[in-house]
């Protein structure tokens, strides 16, 4: 076994220090349609094996595809909305290669003329802001999927599923600007973001709509050249993004300090074993054998169809962030909380929209609504409390018509049964105290019944103060209105 491939001896931190890792990404993003990319059939999950098939997208003979105009439409967004320029005139290329799930025998891409060029994506880690480069983003169809069964001992069996051949992708590729693995899952993060955002893809990473090959490789801090790459391929979650490149930078190292060399390979990421294995040598563009494909015509982009995607793209992710700061005055935390997503953004300003005062409504929606809908398994899309009915909550907390305290127990209430927060109050008897004289004659009981600590706070003991107030509000069950409590008190104690 050469030394590339075993596994490499485990390195210092010290020594992994002497390093730097130069990580570039090619993402694969499934174009949200509702057919394919050359022929007509659904792209929809989860439907029966083979039952989404033509002779399309199966590479029968004779068969010729037609380009998705609406799969052009989301790729052109997607290249605007990561500062790319689209070209005026891109082509579709076939990339031969032979494999059982590619029935064609080659994958319809883009090569030598990709859709669009020279982009960016800003990201922050550890609160350092950084741009990464964009080199291209292409078009291209899915191939389809393998299913292995059975173990070494046994009959092994392998099934092929063509549902999603054909399927639209679009491949965004990374300059080799990344430098750590967390770099590149803020990226990857970042990415996913604004995917979603501009309703290019609902980058469902489970059903294979977000997908990510890492190039990485490893050179001397304050060296110029990079080192050879390693392509791990097929990672499909960010935790196996992180895993694989910490696994993959650390191998490299320890090759080199054992005085071994690193070989251009293709890898893939073992989740059970935890690490990175070989897969076959790195391909080069020649081994793919492009060349234009003659049943597709170059595709031509007017500089007004340009301008007509552009004025069309939603507010995108760090516009809207910026415009939380500032129409809303919330935190800089809860606005990023808040536009992590765009259904949840769209949730905050309805929630507003309705009534709320924006800064309660960000700290609510940020803590008690993400923290229900995270027990309950559910994302703010399938939310059973209306933007609406919140509003109404934080209205009364906000008139004194409840305490902040009564308030999280109608909340949770709403969430369970979606009552609304009047119905919950009158049936719990959750309003708020707010009889002066009522809360007066409980707070002498309490005072009366405690003499020792009277003399304490007369004492100078005035931590004694809030015992009080808490009696008070135990008594009360939490729907005394706090400042009338305190001044209360506090006018009894010292009479």
């Amino acid at each position: 076994m050469s030394r590339t491939a075993q596994e490499a001896p485990r390195v210092t931190p010290e020594v992994m220090a002497r390093y730097e890792a130069v990580i570039g990404l090619e993402v694969h993003s499934q174009l949200q349609t509702l057919t394919k990319t050359f022929c007509g059939c659904s792209t929809k999950f989860g439907a029966a094996p083979n039952s989404n098939t033509c002779p399309v997208c199966l590479g029968l003979p004779g068969a010729l595809p037609v380009p998705n105009a609406k799969a052009l439409e989301l790729a052109q967004r997607a290249s605007l909305a990561i500062h790319c320029t689209i070209q005026g005139r891109s082509r579709f290329a076939r990339k031969n290669y032979f494999y059982p799930d590619l029935p064609k025998g080659y994958q319809i891409s883009m090569y030598e003329l990709p859709l669009s060029t020279g982009g960016w994506v800003e990201i922050e880690v550890e609160g350092e802001k950084k741009r990464i480069g964009i080199t291209r983003l292409h078009m291209e169809d899915d191939a389809g999927k393998s299913l292995h069964e059975g173990f070494p001992d046994s009959d092994r069996w392998s099934y092929i599923d063509f549902n999603r051949c054909g399927v639209p992708l679009i491949e965004i590729v990374s300059e080799p600007d990344l430098r750590t693995p967390a770099e590149a899952y803020a990226y990857l993060t970042k990415l996913k973001q604004i995917l979603e955002y501009t309703e290019v893809s609902d980058c469902n990473m489970e059903e294979g709509s977000l997908r990510c090959d890492a190039n990485v490789s490893v050179r001397l801090r304050g060296a110029a050249k990079f080192g050879t790459k390693a392509e791990v391929k097929n990672l499909n979650s960010f935790r196996y993004l992180s895993h694989a490149l910490e696994y993959e930078i650390e191998r490299q190292i320890g090759v080199l300090e054992s005085g071994g060399t690193i070989t251009q390979e293709t890898r893939l990421w073992s989740v059970a074993a935890g690490r990175t294995e070989p897969m076959r040598s790195k391909e080069f563009a020649h081994d793919y054998r492009y060349f234009p494909d003659p049943d597709l015509l170059p595709v031509s982009v007017s500089q007004a169809r340009i301008e007509e995607v552009r004025r069309s793209m939603p507010e995108l992710p760090d516009a809207k962030l910026a415009r939380f700061l500032s129409e809303y005055g919330i935190t800089t935390y809860d606005a990023g909380v808040l536009t992590a997503t765009r259904s949840l953004a769209d949730y905050f300003e309805a929630t507003v929209r309705a009534g709320a005062p924006a800064k309660g409504a960000a700290n609510w929606i940020s803590v008690e609504l993400l923290r229900r809908l995270n027990d309950a398994g559910r994302d703010i899309a399938n939310c059973p409390l209306a933007p609406g009915a919140l509003a109404e909550l934080l209205r009364k907390i906000e008139k004194g018509e409840i305490t902040a305290a009564s308030g999280k127990k109608v909340f949770a209430q709403m969430f369970e049964t979606g009552k609304s927060a009047a119905a919950i109050i009158a049936s719990e008897g959750l309003a708020q105290i707010t009889d002066t004289s009522a809360i007066e004659r409980i707070a002498r009981e309490i005072v009366a019944k405690n003499p020792d600590n009277v003399a304490k706070y007369r004492g100078g003991n005035e931590g004694v103060f809030k015992f009080f107030v808490g009696q008070v509000m135990r008594e009360t069950r939490g729907q005394a209105n706090p400042q009338i409590v305190n001044e209360v008190v506090k006018r009894i104690l010292t009479e």
